[in-house]
């Protein structure tokens, strides 16, 4: 109960600080000082007069209709995140099937991460959570590489693949990337928008793990390692 709570702390910490980013550009940012996490998050997703967004003065209509749909997005999915966390325990399912093109031309499916333990990452350049957890990612991957342990970091549609193939070669990825190019992998695989999002995919190609955000990566060593140790 007590890491439930924890987490469920961490996530609504990640939807009032996507409220926030969205609201800056408004102009709008005082009233989140106003109401508990919780009540922001409910309050985002009514639709009922005096919800969260009709309390802010100033907010024009087309405003508030724009923000709220991205707010109630960023909640649901952190919610989402925050199941996975949870609920851990519960039947592992089927990664979706896709088709990865990588940044030197080649591709690889779904259907090839089977036989090994994988972490699929979506990121993208310009977030800052993602360029800050990478290293700890390379560290992950060059710990348990030779035990049967793969990478697949997938950039999204947004960041241009020049940005994507610099970073990729400035910070010496020693994993494979992908370009994402149509969304079509990030639609397929939970219709992904928020990054860092990470999938841990066991070696019969089935998702058991999802973060996002950033991971504990103590507690995802001790994963791998369980899942690395199943036959």
């Amino acid at each position: 109960m007590a890491a439930a709570l924890a987490q469920r702390k961490k996530v609504e910490g990640f939807v009032i600080n996507a409220l926030s980013a969205a609201l800056v550009q408004t102009g709008q940012r005082t009233f989140l000082h106003a109401r508990t996490p919780s009540s922001m998050a409910a309050r985002a997703l009514d639709p009922s007069p005096g919800s969260l967004f009709t309390t802010i003065p100033n907010l024009g209509t087309m405003q508030a209709m724009a923000i709220k749909h991205l707010v109630a997005g960023v909640a649901l999915a952190a919610f989402a995140g925050l199941g996975a966390y949870v609920y851990f325990g519960q039947a592992a399912r089927a990664a979706p099937q896709s088709q990865f093109v990588l940044l030197d031309g080649s591709s690889k499916t779904t259907q090839d991460l089977q036989g090994k333990v994988t972490l699929v990452n979506f990121w993208a350049t310009s977030c800052v959570t993602c360029v800050a957890e990478m290293p700890e990612i390379i560290a992950t991957h060059n710990k348990y590489q030779a035990q049967g342990y793969d990478t697949l970091a997938v950039a999204m549609s947004y960041d241009p693949p020049s940005y994507v193939v610099n970073f990729a070669q400035s910070r010496q990825l020693p994993f494979s990337v992908a370009l994402d190019n149509t969304g079509a992998v990030a639609k397929a695989w939970g219709d992904v928008k928020l990054t860092p999002t990470t999938y841990i995919v066991n070696k019969r190609g089935d998702i058991v793990k999802t973060y996002v955000g950033q991971p504990n990566f103590e507690e995802l060593h001790t994963l791998i390692e369980k899942l690395l140790a199943e036959a």
